[in-house]
């Protein structure tokens, strides 16, 4: 075999595929340099600043006392992820708003969709935004609850944690309704009570104020009863000297005159007003009985108590009719008094 024309041809061989080799790994190595660089340390650098923070547990939503930047639009995609890296330092994950890390890494996907630092951020800390949120939701801060549960939809509209939080926002609202009602009702019940006492407290005082009207009116009654009595008791002895004056008069002196009897009496009217307030009294009038028997002049002497049962007296007597009283059989006229009582009859 002839080996002379072997040789050559492989080292030819040879020569032809090191540099395709060569070129391919150079390819290699430039791609590998580049992705690191362009992604992986990137995406190095936030998971280092989201383990920071998953250290200290879920971390609680804070208030940044820094402005937002200016013009959010303007930043570039490396100052935004700088402001999102910012935000998760100080716990400003979804709040305030336009001022959290939230919101500065869904603005690096709008200007570089597929940022993979900006998107594994979004998976990584979704929980805790959504710790931070449901947070908000206890406090009641509802407005600003329901602005996070939107932005966190947008960053994973699928993500079942959002049914979670819309049920726990709902059940929040609807127990404050309910605490909110239970309140009025009992400010309604306090109000009620308040208005049932004093009504009671008016009542015990107008029952008061009768008793003692009541008391006033029998005191009153029995002081009469004692002035009656009195004057009976007066009038006895006045009468008794009169009557021996009286019998030694001539008969023919005492048939001359005959005094006026009555022949018609109109019991008088009790007064609604004295009937409703109980009241009792009576009345002492004077009237002249004219030759023909009718009653004129019917004035009002006295009366107790005054002005009550004046009226019905004087009404009352005025229809009165007598037989005249006579002198030697002749009518004349004659004036009388007499008293009418005024009693309800218990």
């Amino acid at each position: 075999m002839d080996t002379r024309r072997r040789f050559p041809m492989r080292r030819r061989v040879g020569g032809a595929v090191n540099p395709v080799t060569l070129a391919v790994l150079a390819i290699v190595v430039v791609l590998g340099v580049a992705a690191y660089f362009l992604i992986v340390k990137p995406y190095r650098d936030a998971n280092a600043d989201l383990a920071q923070q998953n250290a200290a547990s879920a971390p609680k939503q804070g208030t940044s006392k820094e402005a937002p930047p200016a013009n959010v639009d303007a930043l570039s995609v490396d100052q935004l992820l700088a402001e999102a890296r910012t935000a998760m330092n100080d716990q400003r994950l979804v709040a305030p708003a336009g001022n959290n890390a939230f919101e500065f890494y869904m603005k690096v996907l709008q200007k570089q969709p597929g940022n993979a630092v900006a998107a594994d951020a979004l998976r990584e800390t979704f929980s805790y935004g959504a710790a931070a949120t449901e947070q908000t939701i206890n406090g009641r801060d509802f407005n600003e609850a329901q602005r996070e549960i939107d932005l966190l939809a947008k960053a994973d509209p699928a993500n079942y944690t959002l049914t979670i939080l819309r049920s726990k926002l709902d059940a929040q609202r609807k127990t404050q309704d309910r605490e909110q009602q239970q309140a009025a009702q009992d400010a309604q019940k306090a109000q009620l009570a308040q208005q049932n006492a004093a009504a009671a407290a008016k009542a015990q005082a107008e029952q008061q104020a009768a008793a003692a009207a009541e008391a006033q009116r029998q005191q009153a009654s029995r002081d009469q009863a004692t002035r009656v009595a009195q004057q009976q008791a007066t009038a006895q002895p006045a009468a008794a000297a009169r009557a021996p004056a009286a019998a030694a008069r001539p008969a023919a002196d005492s048939e001359a005159i005959s005094d006026a009897v009555l022949v018609r009496q109109v019991n008088p009217r009790y007064p609604t007003a004295a009937m409703r307030s109980n009241q009792e009294g009576w009345v002492d009038v004077e009237l002249t009985v004219g030759t023909d028997g009718a009653v004129s002049n019917v004035n009002v002497v006295d009366a107790q108590p005054k002005h009550v049962f004046d009226r019905s007296a004087i009404d009352a007597v005025s229809r009165w009719e007598f037989k005249p009283a006579t002198r030697n059989g002749e009518p004349m006229t004659v004036t009388l008094r007499r008293r009418l009582q005024f009693n309800l009859g218990r």
